[in-house]
């Protein structure tokens, strides 16, 4: 009797509790759900990140079979973080930390443990932050991990849904419209302080870009973009003609949410300060080596284009277009090959190991050039070397308004970032 009489006891005062940790999560506003979420790993298309912010306890996120893993929720904007809500499926973490940061770079470890036992936690925890991030480090089961759900509560975080203009048109797109700056034999991601040790590039947006240049040295001077709060460096081996340098008339380089499913482009994250692409093959040894770039010719698209230069009409001009990964692994702003951190899509979605949905950035150059492409040659060789280079430094809340009220909803924004 007595067994059964303190079983009763503990039941109702685990009830209690748990109505306890509910109530004082229910104080606060839930603000996680629905929100742009990214993970480090899927177990497979059947349970994605956005399964762990649905409100849906009967969906789950579940990652690949290994450790570490992550799981990121953006709310938005900055907010007091007062609890987080882990609802474990039966693959939990015995291992892991909560954190929060202001730019999802920085973090603030909010919580952790090493005795982690599953179910359904409730964690007070006090912060602020827009990101809030769950590290897993050690699985309890030879599983993965997997949630019903991550919830966090607070105050903030909410973002005004942008106001779409009848008759905008949509398409997920912004724009910096960069007129060439300046030459140099300089490459500060390939070859970082080391003046001259590259081929002639040319240079846009900031005005100061050399081998020596970090994104504080970008963020600290002038930028011929329009916009001009565009700091970023973008460069791309110079173009010849009879050996003698051409520029381009115009550089345009567009920002677009496109070659993923629109679900997934409703979650696409601001391009990280500091993050460096590089896209192209400046090695190509044949037009099969770069199947990314291509050259046309404007207003003459009988042409056709190839990744080699082609032969353009009197009255037309040569173009160059070429399109930058957009699938980021979530952690490095580089990589030792300056390209693994950065992946395309495959099958409209970022895959597993680069989850991170970013714009992708489209870059278009248009050279006063026509005739005989024999003519013509880049400073790292033939047509199909063709290559671009790109140093993020859009300042962070810049870059975070454009993505929230031009690519997520799929919008065309002009240079302003307006409708």
């Amino acid at each position: 009797m007595r067994r059964v009489m303190a079983g009763a006891v503990a039941a109702v005062l685990a009830s209690f509790a748990i109505a306890v940790a509910g109530e004082a999560a229910a104080a606060d506003t839930l603000l996680s759900q629905g929100r742009a979420v990214t993970a480090s790993s899927t177990e497979s298309a059947a349970f994605p990140a956005a399964n762990a912010v649905d409100g849906n306890a009967g969906t789950r996120w579940s990652s690949a079979f290994s450790d570490p893993q992550w799981l990121q929720v953006d709310l938005g904007s900055s907010a007091t973080i007062t609890s987080v809500v882990l609802d474990w499926e039966a693959a939990y973490a015995r291992t892991f930390a909560v954190k929060a940061s202001a730019d999802a770079r920085t973090w603030t470890t909010l919580h952790s443990t090493a005795a982690g036992g599953g179910g359904k936690q409730t964690l007070t925890v006090t912060g602020t932050g827009r990101y809030v991030r769950l590290e897993t480090s050690a699985r309890a089961t030879q599983w993965g991990v997997s949630l019903a759900e991550f919830q966090v509560y607070g105050s903030g975080g909410t973002t005004t849904p942008p106001t779409i203009p009848p008759g905008a048109v949509r398409v997920a797109e912004f724009l910096a419209d960069c007129p060439f700056s300046h030459r140099l034999p300089d490459d500060p991601i390939i070859f970082p302080n080391l003046p001259g040790a590259s081929h002639m590039h040319s240079f846009f947006g900031s005005t100061v870009t050399n081998a020596s240049s970090t994104v504080d040295t970008l963020l600290n001077a002038n930028s011929n973009c329009n916009p001009s709060i565009d700091k970023s460096s973008y460069w791309i081996p110079t173009l010849y003609r009879d050996n003698q340098p051409v520029e381009p008339v115009t550089g345009i380089f567009y920002y677009l949410g496109e070659g993923v499913r629109d679900d997934l482009i409703a979650q696409t994250q601001p391009l990280p300060l500091g993050l460096r692409i590089v896209a192209g093959n400046a090695k190509a040894a044949g037009p099969a080596d770069n199947t990314l770039a291509r050259w046309s010719c404007l207003h003459a698209g009988h042409v056709g284009s190839s990744p080699d230069f082609v032969n353009c009409p009197a009255g037309s001009m040569l173009e160059s277009y070429l399109d930058f990964p957009h699938c980021w692994d979530g952690r490095n702003l580089d990589s030792a090959d300056h390209k693994s951190h950065m992946a395309y899509p495959v099958n409209n979605a970022c895959p597993p190991s680069h989850p991170v949905v970013v714009p992708k950035l489209r870059q278009v150059m248009r050279y006063p050039v026509t005739g005989d492409p024999a003519r013509l040659r880049l400073a790292s060789g033939a047509g199909y070397t063709m290559h671009g280079d790109f140093f993020n430094a859009w300042p962070v809340a810049e870059m975070a308004r454009r993505v929230n009220d031009c690519i997520r909803p799929i919008v065309k924004c002009g240079v302003d970032g307006r409708p």
